[in-house]
């Protein structure tokens, strides 16, 4: 159980409000600030990432360093409007270890990735999004359990155990860890594959649910 008070509502503002004071795992005395999800309510797709990073934990925004780029980049020529989204991580605190003057990212643990799974859970319960997309090992995990795997599952839509659509993907920073540019450039172009198979699962879900005769919602899939 998380140690912040957790409001029965669905409004993200106040969501936000309540997980900066959450003190459910250790991660909140080393990183600056708790690093909540960012985006539209209305979202149709939600992507899902690890946790912040340096950059991250800094600003206070998802997805703004070079990992971010990358993923802001993708999204462009994949079609997917970030500002019509929702984009979030697994945990909300940057955990990291000092080498020099620096702060290099580590990896959650189990425990920690449960300690703030409830923030996750509520951030899909207040948007109710028509996909999730998992970015890396770590987003997977939270939402589908353990028995998922990034390299296996790659561009399927499994379903978590809540129910929710979940496109398994890399995490962009993955990219920018390949060994060279050839590698980087096959990396990219796989990553922009599992984004647009996103944007054409929302069209199609888009176009199942909408009443006959009625215009289709926009959607991120749909715009851009």
């Amino acid at each position: 159980m998380t140690e912040a008070p957790v409001p029965e509502t669905r409004n993200l503002p106040k969501l936000r409000a309540a997980a900066a004071g959450c003190k459910a795992c250790d991660l909140w005395k080393t990183g600056t600030q708790t690093v909540f999800g960012e985006g539209s309510q209305n979202a149709d797709i939600v992507f899902v990432g690890e946790q912040p990073g340096d950059k991250e934990d800094l600003a206070g925004k998802p997805f703004v360093g070079p990992a971010g780029r990358v993923f802001d980049e993708g999204l462009a020529v994949a079609g997917i409007d970030r500002g019509a989204a929702f984009v979030t991580n697994a945990v909300k605190h940057f955990k990291w270890e000092a080498r020099g003057k620096r702060r290099i990212h580590e990896r959650p643990t189990t425990s920690e990735v449960l300690a703030c799974q409830i923030w996750l859970e509520l951030e899909l319960a207040a948007i109710a999004p028509r996909l999730v997309v998992a970015l890396g090992a770590t987003a997977v995990r939270s939402l589908l359990g353990p028995g998922a795997r990034v390299l296996r599952d790659r561009g399927q839509v499994l379903s978590s155990p809540d129910g929710v659509d979940v496109l398994v993907t890399v995490h962009p920073s993955s990219i920018l860890r390949a060994p060279d540019d050839v590698a980087r450039r096959e990396a990219y172009d796989a990553f922009v594959a599992d984004l647009r198979a996103a944007r054409r699962r929302i069209a199609r879900r888009a176009d199942r649910v909408r009443p006959s005769g009625m215009s289709p919602k926009a959607t991120p899939a749909e715009t851009g």
